[in-house]
């Protein structure tokens, strides 16, 4: 019983790793030689002069010949002597051998352990990324220019990936980070010790993705719990951030995260920007603009100076910014409001600037050319005909957004041969009050299908990718195939008209140029762009919510000549003037010869000094937002 009872302790001790096998080895050692130099001091008790040995010298000899098997070399003396400091040295030899295998073994699974991504991340004031996918890189990319003024900007993911792949993902795609620090660590966002790892306490803001496969959602949702239930969580709020894909899944995020948490219903989103961009060309290319940190963002900085003044004087107010909206000290976000509401004490403007620290004050008012403004009175639209060719999972709201735009009698005319969209479209037809929609299956990439459908009696055309059955890539390619033919359609027929196309990878951009269609739509990385920017102020989710929604205020492009008399030379503050007799905030332009130079911007233009002369010419837009 005794026997097992060693036994059993022996193995738990060795089942505790590398230290206790090092302090077996040591304790292994001690006893060997504390044992040789006692059998030394009776065996050989003087050394080869005669000197006598005494029991520290006999241990000191013993020490030695364990650890270097070369002072056996220089022994000499009796055979037991020699024979006891050949099983010393023996001895040595098994256990400095056995030591090094364990600290070699040892090192390895540090190693290992580190190349997991298991440590702990102590840096503060970071954000927080917890899931993988395709958006993370976007979103590293914008982060790491957003942070440029910072001084040591930190971005931490948390993924069930392999730390090392993450990394090499991230060189491949996003490159050189600059100042920036990427940390990756490997672990479940939805598990609490995983989540522990990324110190989410420690983080500025935290971004959960939705990460690729099934049901993303759920797993979302189940970070959300984990974050903000953890027994170690904070004290204080999180700035929490969360995508969700399904629109139905949004109520039950909003109650896992609380308050905390600003959640992102992309599929929503994605479906509103489709619509709108089909509708006015170019429009994504000012929402691009304000999204992304490469050019002008939206800003909201204190100015007392404006308290007391009508929302109408502060668009002239900036002479390098444009003032869009305000934020009222409750927190509420009222974009373009009356023209003559008033600026309270704790309002602050919404700016669209370069930099926080350009949204500042012009010295005196701006210089309009009053006698070239020419307001013409809105003219009604008729009922649209659109076609919509392809389907998708976010087809569905597609078809419920663009009936909240179109006139009653418009119609929506769908060919697509994705499985089932029959039945999606026929359950759409309840919600619908102006749309009615009719569909015909068939392929969108035969050239055949597509000359039978006298494409040219459309007002708007959306080209969508199918990424329910297929790859990006190959839903990419299939996109580009149906557009090639209706350019080359519209070049045979000599006829014009609008092609919209969704775009799921952004490298497949510049071969869709080749197209010429008129716009693009990379929803992901729109998506993207907007996390992104709400992560970094939370009262924007509340501003973009306002802007895709089709009541209030949205951004639209209207003809220039609505405005000002086209053909002569204005500052860009009269086009402001002009769009404020309509109750509109302006925020740009587009000249219609630059709509295909991508070098320019699309021609589009946002965020003007006030003091810049332009020459409009008819078939210009000018940016504004809008009621209708």
């Amino acid at each position: 019983m005794m026997r097992k009872r060693l036994r059993y302790w022996f193995d738990n001790t060795m089942s505790r790793g590398t230290p206790a096998l090092i302090a077996w080895l040591a304790a292994v050692t001690g006893v060997m030689i504390l044992v040789g130099g006692l059998v030394l001091v009776l065996v050989a008790p003087t050394d080869a002069d005669g000197a006598h040995r005494g029991l520290f010298g006999a241990i000191w000899a013993a020490f030695m010949h364990s650890l270097d098997p070369g002072t056996l070399a220089g022994d000499s003396g009796g055979v037991p002597f020699l024979g006891l400091m050949l099983l010393i040295t023996f001895g040595g030899i098994f256990i400095v051998s056995a030591l090094i295998g364990v600290l070699t073994t040892g090192l390895d699974a540090r190693l290992e352990e580190l190349r997991k991504g298991r440590s702990i991340v102590m840096e503060t004031d970071r954000t927080l990324i917890l899931g993988w996918s395709d958006q993370v890189f976007t979103i590293v990319s914008e982060l790491m220019v957003a942070n440029e003024n910072q001084k040591k900007p930190r971005v931490v993911i948390l993924a069930d990936q392999d730390k090392v792949e993450m990394e090499e993902a991230l060189r491949k795609r996003v490159g050189p980070t600059g100042k920036t620090k990427v940390v990756c660590r490997t672990g479940s966002p939805m598990d609490l010790d995983d989540l522990d790892i990324a110190n989410p306490a420690a983080a500025r803001s935290i971004v959960v993705l939705g990460p690729e496969g099934d049901d993303p959602d759920s797993q979302v949702i189940k970070t959300l719990l984990a974050i903000t239930n953890s027994p170690r969580r904070k004290q204080g709020p999180y700035h929490i951030v969360a995508q969700i894909r399904d629109s139905s899944n949004v109520e039950a995020a909003q109650l896992a995260g609380g308050r905390e948490t600003c959640v992102v219903d992309t599929g929503d989103i994605a479906a509103r920007l489709i619509v709108q961009t089909c509708r006015q060309s170019g429009l994504s290319v000012v929402y691009t603009e304000l999204l992304d940190y490469g050019g002008d963002e939206i800003y909201m900085p204190d100015e007392p100076r404006l308290v007391g003044a009508r929302y109408g004087d502060a668009v002239l107010a900036y002479g390098t910014s444009s003032v869009i909206g305000l934020r009222r000290a409750s927190g509420r976000v009222e974009v373009n409001p009356p023209m003559e509401s008033r600026i309270e004490p704790g309002d602050v403007p919404i700016v669209i600037s370069e930099d926080d620290d350009t949204a500042v004050l012009s010295d005196g008012p701006p210089v309009i050319d009053g006698h070239a403004i020419a307001v013409r009175p809105r003219s009604g639209g008729g009922p649209e005909h659109t076609l919509l060719l392809g389907w998708n999972r976010r087809a569905p709201a597609i078809v419920r957004e663009l009936d909240g735009y179109v006139e009653p009698g418009s119609v929506l005319h769908v060919v697509a041969d994705h499985p089932g969209f029959e039945a999606e479209i026929e359950a759409s037809r309840a919600g619908l009050a102006r749309l009615e929609v009719d569909s015909k299956r068939d392929d969108v990439t035969d050239r055949r299908t597509l000359d039978g459908l006298n494409v040219g009696s459309y007002h708007h055309v959306i080209v969508l990718c199918d990424a329910d059955q297929l790859d990006p890539e190959r839903a990419d390619a299939r996109a580009l195939v149906t557009l090639l033919h209706l350019r080359d359609m519209q070049a045979r027929a000599r006829q014009s008209y609008p092609i919209v196309s969704e775009m799921l990878d952004d490298r497949n951009r510049r071969l869709a140029e080749v197209t010429q269609a008129d716009d693009f739509i990379v929803s992901d990385k729109l998506i993207s762009l907007l996390l992104t920017q709400v992560s970094e102020n939370k009262h924007l989710h509340q501003l973009f919510g306002d802007l895709f929604d089709p009541d209030g205020s949205e951004i639209y492009l209207k003809p220039v000549e609505d405005y000002v008399r086209p053909g002569q030379p204005i500052t860009y503050a009269t086009l402001v003037a002009a769009a404020r007799l309509r109750g509109e905030s302006a925020i740009g332009y587009r000249i219609a010869a630059r709509a295909s130079d991508a070098a320019r911007g699309y021609g589009v233009v946002v965020n003007p000094g006030k003091a810049e002369r332009v020459t409009f010419q008819a078939g210009d837009r000018v940016v504004v937002l809008a009621e209708d």
